[in-house]
Formats: structure tokens, C-alpha cells, sequence
């Protein structure tokens, strides 16, 4: 019985650690591409816009103040369908926040002054988001926010997963533009071509790496 318990708390204990990793990767990714200064990710769209505007906190800091929104809504949508293991997304977000403060303290050493190496950070960043939203998957634990909203919707309206995604996406980018007509004289900032790269080759990366690092644990 304590040989059980014991092998359950490993696995629980091996799951945590991919889980983790998992998020320090795509913080990293997330800041990487960033740094390409072409757009980031769309579920990071709109914290990316509201974070050049207002600096005076981190962008990991409003990229966690955007997760909690989006836990928030689980909660308005699922009502008492929710399910409280699910808030172990707040301390996971706050952890997906730091971490991207921290990867984008390692792109500042990264120069980005040509087109083509802004372009190779937004490839090389979704490449490494990929990569760790597929350790996150694998661990199998709890699911990133924005995921998690979109399952919310998709679960409560009967909807299919896939077709709300690239519908919270494109909304994502559409808020992110908006946000940012209002804020920047009717100037698109801080979402561009970038983001379009990012919502395409995702998902690909994800699936590619899932391959990779699809471990029995």
C-alpha cells in the first residue's frame, strides 16, 4: 500500500516538475518573440499592448493580471460547474508571469535591429512556446488559462474546441488592436505580422513537439 502511495506521489511529483519547466519554456518563448518587436502570441495580444502603454509594470505582471480575467470568466461561464482545483491556474499564471519577465531580461542581450532578425525571433520564440506548451500538455494537470476559458465556452455552449480557439483568437487580436487605435492615436502597436506567425505555427509546433516529449508519466 505505501509502495502505491509512494509511486503516486512521484508520478504527482514528475508531473509538477514538466508542468513547471513547461511554463519557464513558454515564458521564455512568449518573451522571445517579443523581443522580435512583430507581435507576440494572441492570447498575450492584448497584455502585450496594455504593457507598452503602461509600463510601470512588467509585461509578465499585466500577462498575469490577463490570466486572471480569463480565470474569472471560467468561473461567470461554468458557474458551479467550476471546479476548484482549477484556481491552481492563479498560482501557475503568477509563475507563467515571472518566468516571462525573466525571458525577457535574456532577450534584452538579443540585438533586433534588423528586419531579418526580428523575423528569426518571432520563429525561434513560437518554436520554443511550442515546445513548452507541449511539456505542459503532457504533464496533464491543469490546463494554461487562456486554453482553459476557451474549454469553459466550449463545454458550457456544447461547441467544438477547435472552432472556439480561433474564434477567442481572432477576438484576442482584435481587442489587442483596438486597445491599441485608443491608446496610440489610432496607431496599430505592438500586434503585427508577428502575431499572424504566432497564431499559424503554434498549434504546428505544439502537435511536432507533443511527438517529442509525449512521456507516460
Amino acid at each position: 500500500m505505501k509502495d502505491i502511495e509512494q509511486k503516486s506521489k512521484n508520478k504527482l511529483m514528475l508531473r509538477m516538475t514538466f508542468l513547471i519547466i513547461g511554463l519557464f519554456i513558454s515564458g521564455v518563448g512568449v518573451a522571445i518573440t517579443k523581443r522580435g518587436m512583430l507581435g507576440v502570441s494572441p492570447v498575450s495580444s492584448v497584455a502585450n499592448i496594455i504593457s507598452i502603454k503602461f509600463p510601470v509594470l512588467s509585461f509578465g505582471t499585466w500577462l498575469f493580471l490577463w490570466n486572471c480575467i480569463l480565470i474569472l470568466g471560467q468561473i461567470v461561464i461554468l458557474r458551479k460547474d467550476f471546479k476548484l482545483f482549477q484556481l491552481l491556474q492563479i498560482p501557475l499564471s503568477v509563475l507563467f508571469g515571472w518566468f516571462t519577465d525573466i525571458g525577457v531580461w535574456i532577450g534584452d542581450f538579443i540585438p533586433n535591429e534588423l528586419y531579418i532578425v526580428r523575423l528569426g525571433l518571432v520563429l525561434l520564440g513560437t518554436a520554443i512556446l511550442g515546445f513548452g506548451i507541449a511539456m505542459t500538455v503532457n504533464a496533464n494537470l491543469v490546463m494554461n488559462s487562456g486554453e482553459a476559458f476557451v474549454k469553459a465556452i466550449a463545454d458550457k455552449w456544447k461547441k467544438v474546441f477547435g472552432n472556439v480557439k480561433i474564434v477567442f483568437d481572432v477576438s484576442c487580436v482584435t481587442l489587442s488592436i483596438i486597445l491599441s487605435l485608443i491608446f496610440f492615436d489610432f496607431s496599430v502597436v505592438g500586434t503585427r505580422e508577428g502575431t499572424i506567425i504566432a497564431a499559424f505555427l503554434t498549434g504546428m509546433m505544439v502537435k511536432m513537439f507533443q511527438k517529442i516529449v509525449n512521456i507516460k508519466i
